[in-house]
């Protein structure tokens, strides 16, 4: 996509499942380089593979063939205990449905990551509530996910996925569940995190907007990708 050194790269990558008629290949031979810093859109009809590319890039599956590097580490290399950890200290995640803890307020449930990573709840609190108050819900804090809107759970999701000062975020349609107006303020969230902290963030979406806004738009067909296009929309913080 450019000159700059990648944070990510696949070489090969290719998924398939057994089934009764034989093997699906739901993924075929994806080549993949991503800058640090970069938006990248991940676009395609539904059922291309587009949240199993996600996956596979943030080592929640493991690839039926081919690599990711992430750094330069192939990280199918590690074993499932070190594949957990890298994952939770390298990569951040955010879901269409945000996946809260319901018997965890905000704060506790953007300090999770820190705390399964062994760090003390004390040391981690403030950071937590530093992330709360840059995606504007600082005053929610002491809020559960069930006092909280769709929009504003997604925040404390996005909040969450930073915790642990993650060089890559993925996110599989986050404003999927939401209205337009939530979409719209989410998307400036992520857009907005991306520039100002230099974040790697891929998005899988149906959101044209959302990927006008990326740096580079990755399209799926039929388990391959189909074409890299960078938009020629340009926005300012």
């Amino acid at each position: 996509m450019s000159e700059k050194k990648p944070i990510l790269i696949t070489r090969q990558l290719c998924k398939s499942y057994p089934t009764a008629d034989g093997a699906l290949e739901v993924l075929r031979g994806i080549d993949l380089a991503v800058n640090a810093g970069e938006i990248i859109a991940i676009v395609g009809q539904s059922g291309v593979g587009k949240s199993t590319l996600l996956h596979l890039l943030g080592a929640l599956d493991r690839p039926s063939e081919g690599t990711v590097l992430i750094n330069g580490t192939a990280v199918f290399d590690f074993n499932d205990t070190q594949l957990a950890a890298f994952r939770n200290s390298t990569v951040g995640f955010v879901f269409q449905f945000h996946h809260l803890l319901p018997e965890f307020t905000a704060l506790e449930n953007v300090m999770m990551p820190a705390l399964i990573a062994g760090r003390k709840a004390r040391d981690v609190a403030l950071r937590a509530m530093q992330l709360l108050t840059e995606v504007d819900l600082g005053q929610r804090a002491s809020h559960r996910p069930g006092e909280l809107s769709g929009g504003e759970q997604q925040r404390v999701a996005v909040a969450r996925a930073l915790m642990n000062e993650p060089e890559l975020v993925l996110a599989d349609e986050p404003s999927g569940n939401l209205d337009r107006l939530s979409s719209e303020s989410l998307h400036d969230l992520l857009w907005n995190l991306s520039r100002r902290h230099g974040r790697t963030f891929i998005i899988v979406t149906h959101n044209l907007d959302l990927a006008a806004r990326a740096d580079h738009v990755v399209e799926l067909f039929d388990g391959r990708i189909k074409g890299i296009t960078t938009p020629k929309a340009e926005y300012v913080t």
